[in-house]
């Protein structure tokens, strides 16, 4: 079975490598403090402590799979040889959404994406509606908030 490809901007590779070394270098050890210090408080069966930092440890150890599987499976855009005619995955795209103010994006893969960062998933609504199309091309998007309309104003790596 073919694994599923990550694909990433190169800055979306070194905030996952970098939180990668922080969940294995700091947030180990701190979460095995913890569990070491709710061991030293007795009776295991009812003591919150652990069964709360034994959670913890799970889902650390879980988002450190998470990650390395990512970053296996990662394809890196070469944004260096990316035609800046149309838009394409991670390029920046200046947009205006009709009724809101023009801002910049950035066109990322899905496991990068973070709208509270004006990072757009390729395959978002919005983000798939902008793909191959040039400065001044206008494009609607059916996203949950309804139909939305907008203008590619301006592209650039």
């Amino acid at each position: 079975m073919a694994e599923k490809e990550f694909v990433l901007t190169a800055e979306g590779k070194a905030e996952l490598e970098k939180e990668l070394d922080k969940l294995k270098n700091v947030t180990r050890k701190e979460v095995s403090e913890k569990i070491k210090e709710a061991r030293s408080f007795g009776d295991l069966s009812e003591n919150a402590e652990y069964d709360a930092a034994k959670n913890e440890q799970a889902e650390v150890e879980s988002r450190i799979q998470e990650i390395e599987h990512m970053l296996k499976y990662a394809n890196i855009i070469d944004t260096d040889n990316v035609n800046s005619d149309v838009v394409t995955l991670g390029c920046q795209v200046k947009i205006k959404l009709k009724g809101r103010d023009e801002d910049w994006y950035t066109i990322v893969g899905s496991s990068e994406a973070d709208p509270h960062k004006n990072k757009l998933s390729h395959e978002s609504p919005i983000g798939a509606a902008c793909m191959n199309l040039a400065k001044g091309a206008t494009a609607k998007a059916i996203t949950p908030a309804g139909e939305m309309k907008f203008k590619i104003l301006d592209i650039r790596r």
